[in-house]
């Protein structure tokens, strides 16, 4: 998850409501497509914070949840969710569940499609099951998401919301021909989006630009 350096006084001045978020999403170009907009507007992001923060829960920043973790900020899930394009119906594997707040966005574009997402921290897991608990069509798995989901590949779209040293093989393996992946790849202080299309012959990569998440801790990730 991206993480960005930041005042309190600062998240409290710029308090929004999630109208108003998804409006200035839509201004800065960030969030384009309709069904993308249409999840955004009915995915409360306050639903999906620790309580304590739930008066900052609509500003365009990251947030705290449990163990050093954190809810993704705003901008940087309109971005990777408009890069992967999921459709009505597509299975899609997300590593890295957080609080569930990406996870509900896929889950309202992609019904009656799933979406299976992994979270490695227990504490996380349970969080993000509370708070995903109206989603019927998303399925939360404590495990090393580096590993991916074999047993339910492949995917239509996998999405990865922490850094890689390099993208995983075995995420490469559990993508269908013409699915997407986006995935930071670099190394714990910086790294690259990268948007990965899968061919019948390899695969067609974008470089999105510099981003900074939390390391990706696993087999084919960071150890």
């Amino acid at each position: 998850m991206i993480l960005r350096v930041f005042k309190y006084n600062e998240l409290v001045k710029n308090y929004m409501s999630n109208d108003e978020l998804v409006e200035r999403l839509i201004r800065n170009g960030a969030l384009k497509t309709k069904k993308i907009i249409e999840a955004f507007r009915k995915v409360k992001r306050e639903n999906f914070v620790p309580k304590k923060y739930k008066n900052l829960a609509y500003v365009d920043q990251p947030l705290p949840t449990y163990e050093g973790q954190t809810i993704s900020q705003p901008t940087i899930v309109a971005i990777m969710t408009e890069a992967l394009q999921p459709q009505k119906g597509d299975k899609v594997l997300e590593i890295g569940t957080g609080s569930g707040y990406q996870a509900a966005i896929l889950a309202e574009i992609v019904k009656p499609g799933k979406v299976y997402t992994i979270e490695r921290i227990k504490k996380l897991v349970e969080f993000a099951k509370k708070n995903l608990k109206d989603y019927k069509n998303v399925v939360v798995i404590h495990g090393d998401g580096s590993q991916g989901l074999k047993e339910e590949a492949p995917f239509d779209c996998i999405i990865v919301t922490a850094a890689a040293p390099k993208v995983p093989d075995v995420l490469k393996e559990q993508l269908k021909i013409g699915g997407r992946m986006i995935i930071p790849v670099g190394d714990r202080c910086s790294q690259n989006l990268i948007l990965l299309k899968k061919k019948v012959r390899g695969f067609e990569e974008v470089n999105m630009g510099p981003v900074v998440f939390v390391p990706l801790i696993g087999k084919y990730g960071f150890k």
